[in-house]
């Protein structure tokens, strides 16, 4: 399983001082793409190309509250959903108490230039790693 490790940012609060709910949004996408350039993917190359991920569903379950100066991990895990959707099984950890924040399932798809179902072979051989 891929993780980084980031931190909480005072900008990031709310009014009750804890992450807004959108935020883990930005963190969980943060981590794809560090898991995909990880993975020899690299999320920009594949747009020039014509080929755009993109996000077509995503869960997510709050399950407690980071605040200011948290540190926390954001796990990725990658499966195969159907024949040209996937998901990426994501969790926020923090690093303190290792207590799970969000628990989530984002699923994509790849779009070639015609806006079709397309999973390039560099895709096609992170399910077979």
């Amino acid at each position: 399983m891929f993780s980084i490790e980031m931190g909480v940012r005072d900008y990031e609060l709310d009014m009750q001082g804890i992450v807004n709910n959108g935020v883990y949004f930005n963190y969980l996408e943060h981590a794809r793409h560090e898991f995909l350039l990880n993975s020899g993917i690299d999320f920009a190359v594949l747009t020039e190309a014509g080929i755009h991920l993109v996000v077509i569903r995503s869960e997510l379950d709050y399950k407690a509250s980071l605040k200011s100066g948290d540190k926390f991990r954001v796990e990725v895990a990658l499966e195969r959903i159907s024949r040209v959707k996937f998901g990426f099984r994501q969790r926020v950890v923090r690093i303190e108490d290792e207590k799970v924040c969000v628990a989530g399932l984002v699923i994509g798809a790849a779009l070639n230039e015609r806006g079709r179902p397309y999973i390039s072979p560099e895709l096609e051989a992170l399910f077979s790693a």
